[in-house]
């Protein structure tokens, strides 16, 4: 750690990895240096709160969540936090459509990608999941690879962003354990989605059982969480 060389403008990571020694800020600081990674939307107090705010919740449940399948998963910041909790969980599988995502999402979650793809990331339209899937992802090499995966947890924090959103959460099968946000912030144009409240989001998202729901006020906005089987 003491051997750290960083660029004055950037040293905020190195801090916190002296400070934390939190691999998480290995990762961000690892993206920022190789693909100019801007996180100044995924590191606001805002989202990195609602974040802190499923994992802690999810803590407090107790659940083996088993292969988890971050849906719209960007980054993958909160995968980063998540190997760093608490929570009980086999793999993460992280997927976006935006094909920038994947290997800046790599990146944050080296360690864990080396350690037999605990975690990976890959570029998906999210509409386009189907249960059990198979799709191809990419090694950090360039070379194509086949897997096959069926989530026991669904974690979308993006609903807010996805068009045709009850299209996407009719196909989720039964007895899946689901982890959906969204917000009320409808002063951001790919905000197509959001809800007025929580009892909006509740008729969005229909559950058999509900293990947790709430909101989350925020400076700007009202976050909406609910947890619960499909």
């Amino acid at each position: 750690m003491k051997n750290i060389q960083w660029q004055d403008d950037r040293d905020i990571y190195g801090r916190m990895i002296l400070l934390t020694n939190s691999y998480l800020f290995t990762g961000l600081r690892n993206a920022v240096d190789n693909y100019d990674a801007d996180f100044t939307d995924a590191l606001t107090w805002g989202q990195l709160k609602s974040k802190r705010w499923l994992i802690t919740k999810l803590e407090e449940l107790d659940k083996e969540l088993g292969t988890v399948f971050l849906c719209a998963g960007w980054y993958a910041v909160l995968a980063g936090m998540m190997f760093e909790s608490n929570l009980k969980f086999d793999k993460i599988r992280s997927f976006d459509i935006d094909d920038n995502c994947h290997k800046i999402a790599d990146t944050i979650n080296r360690k864990y990608v080396l350690d037999n793809w605990q975690f990976k990331a890959s570029t998906l339209d999210i509409h386009d999941i189907e249960y059990p899937l198979d799709y191809n992802t990419f090694k950090f090499n360039g070379d194509v690879e086949k897997l096959n995966d069926c989530p026991n947890t669904i974690i979308n924090t993006s609903c807010e962003h996805i068009k045709n959103f009850t299209a996407w959460y009719e196909k989720i099968p039964e007895k899946i354990l689901c982890v959906l946000q969204t917000n009320n912030y409808y002063d951001v144009e790919d905000h197509v989605n959001c809800s007025k409240n929580l009892n909006d989001f509740a008729e969005q998202t229909p559950m058999d059982f509900i293990l947790f729901e709430g909101t989350l006020e925020l400076q700007k906005y009202n976050r909406f969480m609910r947890i619960g089987i499909k």
